[in-house]
């Protein structure tokens, strides 16, 4: 396969030498080596990177002296430091070097968010700015495929993801590498730094999600059917959300009394990863989870698009206590667009009255498998049609 240039490295490109430490998150398996060590090669010499997950470099950190490291890495200028979240306190290691030696360009990757990694966390406000790494997206894809070819690959990706060691392997190849991520490697750094005593509670609580994916979720429910507390359940969703296997939708309310408020909607970061859960990968025309699986792709592929652009508004769905209901909001400057997802092109979208008479002045688009391309590759500032 072609090399693809991730859209992340343009932005994080723009960012060196401007006094900022870089720090750039993500799952494992996303590509973040490839990635600052392309940064590297373009920058500085490759000798300048370093795996914390080595004994060596996690005993020179854990030092917390800025002159001991600056020994250890020499007079380069740009330094790389990978899985960073296995340094203890890395935060304010990173504070302290940076600093002391504020003209030497770092960069540092986890696979968790460092909070996870460390019982204390310096915080490195004014100092970082913070990059996110996702699977593969359709638009990094679109560089080396033509369009028309990856609409017709929709049903492949939507059974087996984005993930860069899939994209390109057959449909057998892929289940068994998904198979392997989505075992305990993939959240490896739960059972590491959080003493999680019942990893098989976690799969459990992975495979209810799979299974509720495009429904809201309780997490009173969770709790009930898995015997533990809803604090236990909230607890495990936030190291889900810190290691980039989940994310939340919030529920978008201005009116209680008529509106779910305080309900989430859960997505996968990838969807191949939510199918190896339950063990599905059988063919779209076979499945009567399209219409969540769409949801989710659709979601994701625009959190990924948004976010190569800059852009960051706020994200919802919207219920009412009757359930009618609105999949997707994004909300800039008080200004409400609407989203409904249909896998199927002649499927009817239901309650978009219900909602632009409720919201004057908001939007709302269909985006299906004929539209989907402008909803992934434009920002829409402006009034839909």
């Amino acid at each position: 396969m072609k090399i693809i240039d991730r859209s992340v490295s343009a932005l994080m490109d723009r960012w060196l030498f401007r006094g900022k430490i870089l720090i750039l998150f993500g799952a494992r398996q996303v590509g973040k080596t490839t990635l600052v060590k392309a940064l590297l090669k373009k920058h500085a010499a490759a000798g300048n990177y370093f795996n914390c997950e080595m004994l060596s470099v996690r005993d020179v950190f854990r030092r917390q002296d800025p002159y001991a490291l600056k020994r250890f890495a020499g007079d380069a200028k740009f330094l790389v430091f990978d899985e960073a979240q296995h340094i203890e306190n890395i935060g304010l290691c990173l504070k302290l070097f940076h600093d002391t030696f504020p003209d030497v360009q770092i960069v540092a990757t986890g696979s968790s968010s460092f909070d996870l990694a460390n019982k204390i966390n310096e915080p490195l406000t004014g100092r970082a700015i913070e990059f996110k790494l996702h699977p593969f997206s359709m638009m990094e894809l679109s560089a080396v495929r033509d369009r028309v070819e990856l609409t017709s690959s929709l049903d492949f990706h939507l059974r087996f993801g984005f993930y860069p060691e899939i994209v390109d392997k057959n449909e057998n190849d892929a289940s068994l590498l998904l198979d392997n991520l989505a075992g305990k490697y993939l959240y490896k750094d739960i059972l590491e730094f959080q003493n999680v005593k019942k990893p098989e509670l976690l799969l459990k609580l992975l495979q209810l999600l799979a299974l509720q994916l495009g429904n809201e979720v309780s997490k009173h429910e969770l709790a009930t059917t898995l015997g533990v507390s809803s604090e236990t359940i909230e607890r495990y969703l936030s190291l889900l959300e810190q290691t980039f296997v989940i994310f939340r939708l919030r529920a978008f309310s201005r009116n209680p009394r008529k509106e779910l408020s305080k309900k989430n909607k859960i997505y996968f970061h990838d969807i191949g990863i939510r199918n190896s859960l339950i063990k599905r990968f059988n063919p779209l025309e076979f499945r009567d989870d399209k219409g969540p699986l769409w949801e989710n792709f659709c979601i994701v592929e625009r959190m990924k698009f948004l976010q190569s652009v800059g852009e960051r508004p706020a994200t919802y769905f919207w219920r009412t206590h009757d359930k009618k209901e609105v999949d997707y909001i994004e909300e800039r400057d008080g200004n409400l667009r609407a989203f409904e997802f249909k896998y199927s092109p002649n499927t009817k979208t239901r309650n978009a009255n219900e909602f632009l008479r409720a919201y004057s002045g908001s939007t709302l688009k269909t985006i299906t498998t004929d539209t989907f391309w402008d909803f992934i590759s434009n920002v829409n500032r402006g009034p839909t049609t």
